[in-house]
């Protein structure tokens, strides 16, 4: 009993001294959700409701997301709680939790750290889609995704920003434009997916934080670049259809016709 109290005193400092260099109030909370929609909308609720910054998301297949966001204690508790009871409106809430002075190694190994929404913001640049609201729609199944983003790119003057797979057949078309525009178009991409396949989730979101803007996914044709938006049909695929197919050369037989008639011309006339 002496010598494990001896060894418990001196591992105490050591281990003092460690959590001394980390900040007292820091704060990790996570919230885990069964749908694209709903993580994004759950974590639009936490950024609005408490000082907090959205890390980004984890996706570990079978459509389970997760929603890290940073902060001090008090602010990640209370956005946890919110963006809990806004997972649960939508039936999706699969867990949540606060992690008070997370230790070091515990971000060097899991997605968990600051510095991922720095590099995010750095490789994604400025989108074209900025500053409009977003709409969500996830259907199970691609068919019915792809259906249901053709009717709402038909519907209304909104744009089809990118795609979202989370497993499980879980597939989350992603549109931008106006508010009035994307509720036009979620409501006709609504009818088309439950005609194709089966709808699971829907996301609307008028005003987008800056920080849910840069980790929502943007195809990289809507990033600023110089070059022009990629048309239906590629200019090397056009070229390859016009160019002109080499036919087989014709086997070259002899003439037995001619034959035929110089045997009759030949013959003795009777």
């Amino acid at each position: 009993m002496t010598r494990l109290a001896t060894d418990h005193q001196r591992v105490a400092p050591q281990t003092k001294m460690k959590s001394s260099r980390l900040p007292s109030d820091s704060a990790l909370g996570l919230v885990s959700t069964h749908s694209f929609p709903a993580i994004v909308g759950t974590a639009d609720m936490m950024l609005k409701s408490s000082d907090v910054t959205l890390v980004g998301y984890e996706k570990i297949g079978s459509g389970h997301c997760t929603a890290v966001v940073r902060g001090k204690v008090a602010n990640v508790r209370l956005a946890v709680e919110e963006g809990a009871k806004t997972a649960e409106q939508f039936g999706q809430l699969i867990s949540k939790l606060v992690i008070p002075r997370p230790m070091p190694n515990l971000e060097a190994i899991f997605p968990i750290g600051s510095y991922l929404v720095e590099l995010a913001q750095q490789k994604q640049g400025y989108s074209r889609l900025s500053n409009r609201s977003i709409g969500l729609l996830e259907t199970r199944g691609f068919p019915a995704m792809v259906g249901a983003a053709d009717a709402m790119l038909k519907s209304a003057d909104v744009q089809l920003a990118s795609y979202e797979i989370i497993g499980d057949g879980l597939c989350t078309a992603i549109i931008r434009g106006s508010v009035a525009n994307v509720a036009v178009a979620i409501e006709a991409g609504i009818q088309e997916a439950e005609k194709i396949g089966e709808l699971h989730a829907v996301m609307i979101i008028p005003r987008l934080l800056e920080d849910l803007e840069h980790t929502l996914p943007v195809a990289n044709c809507w990033i600023e670049q110089p070059q022009a938006l990629p048309m239906l049909m590629p200019n090397a695929v056009r070229e390859r259809q016009r160019e002109l197919i080499a036919l087989p050369e014709l086997e070259k037989k002899p003439l037995v016709f001619k034959k035929a008639v110089e045997l009759e011309q030949t013959e003795p006339l009777e």
